[in-house]
């Protein structure tokens, strides 16, 4: 939840155009608030205008207009190298920040027309550093299905149903806990999930997950569910107190279950079962990296690209293993 009651005017009606106009998640605007208040704290310190020793005690609330208009571009990237020397903080985070502030300051200019002069205009985008997905094997994907098929498990329905969507569809957590039962279409074997930033897309549904949501239906609780904010009464899949199921409560399910299999919890994640279900894809369904991308809801097709480097990396160790390699 963000307090504007923190925020000057300014800030607020550029999170205001985030949400009406760019129809932002809130989730996102939440993050341009924390980043872009950060950016402000920090401001406050450069120009000497705060005497607070405890930077998350700053107040951001009382910077002023005319602040603003005299930052220049070596204070965002002053800002940015104090990120990295004082927080540690890694290039992604620091590219995600860079990010916000290109976005305001792009409104103060161009939309709102408060300041002349856009300081973040010519901002680059930090070097990200380049890591191919960690992601499981075809047989340790198979492992861990036949592992949550366990009748021992009195939600074995609703898992196996849960990690069959992640590694088939590839989808995100929060478009797995978004589901609603409306929202699949059994006739078309198809489902509409709200990716980042609110942008719809459609999965198509195979016969392994049909099996696995229709199997789950049968035994998903009718009665008592409860009616809250969340539509948990819509939601298909169901926590045990008969509400929508959470995103903490879906990742340690998949944590439980990879345990369960001998993999580490600290390298795989939801995230890695979504990596794990584009990499099967594109090694086994020949599937077109355009096609992927559309899968997958990569808003940029260099996003996409990592699985075919994946491919790569893998046809470089099947080399490097044949018996003849050292002869």
């Amino acid at each position: 939840m963000i307090n504007h009651e923190n925020n000057p005017d300014y800030l607020n009606s550029f999170l205001d155009y985030t949400i009406t106009i760019l129809n932002k998640s809130p989730n996102t605007v939440k993050e341009y608030n924390y980043d872009l208040a950060m950016f402000l704290k920090f401001i406050k310190i450069r120009f000497n205008l705060t005497r607070e020793d405890n930077f998350s005690n700053i107040n951001i609330k009382d910077i002023s207009l005319d602040t603003i208009k005299k930052i220049k571009l070596d204070d965002i990237h002053a800002f940015l190298s104090y990120l990295t020397t004082t927080y540690h903080r890694k290039a992604a985070t620091r590219a995600r920040k860079a990010s916000s502030i290109r976005v305001f300051f792009n409104y103060l200019c161009a939309k709102a027309n408060l300041i002349e002069i856009n300081p973040a205009q010519n901002l680059e985008t930090p070097k990200l550093d380049k890591r191919l997905p960690k992601y499981l094997s075809l047989e340790e994907s198979m492992k861990i299905l036949d592992n949550a098929d366990n009748p021992d498990n009195r939600n074995s329905a609703r898992d196996y149903a849960i990690l069959t969507l992640f590694l088939n569809c590839g989808l995100r957590l929060a478009e797995l806990v978004g589901i609603n039962i409306g929202d699949i279409d059994f006739s078309e074997a198809k489902m509409t999930v709200i990716g980042k930033g609110n942008k719809e897309r459609t999965i198509y549904l195979n016969k392994a997950c049909l099996k696995a949501i229709h199997q789950y239906l049968e035994i998903r609780p009718k009665d008592g569910i409860k009616t809250d904010k969340n539509n948990s009464k819509n939601a298909l899949f169901l926590s045990e107190r008969k509400e929508r199921i959470s995103r903490r409560t879906v990742q340690h399910i998949v944590e439980k279950e990879l345990a369960a299999c001998g993999f580490s919890s600290k390298k795989l994640s939801t995230h890695k079962l979504r990596h794990t279900a584009a990499t099967l894809m594109y090694q086994y369904g020949q599937v077109d990296i355009r096609a992927l991308q559309e899968i997958l809801g990569h808003e940029s097709i260099s996003t996409t690209e990592i699985y075919t480097h994946v491919a790569n990396e893998q046809a470089r160790e099947a080399i490097e293993r044949n018996p003849l390699a050292n002869i």
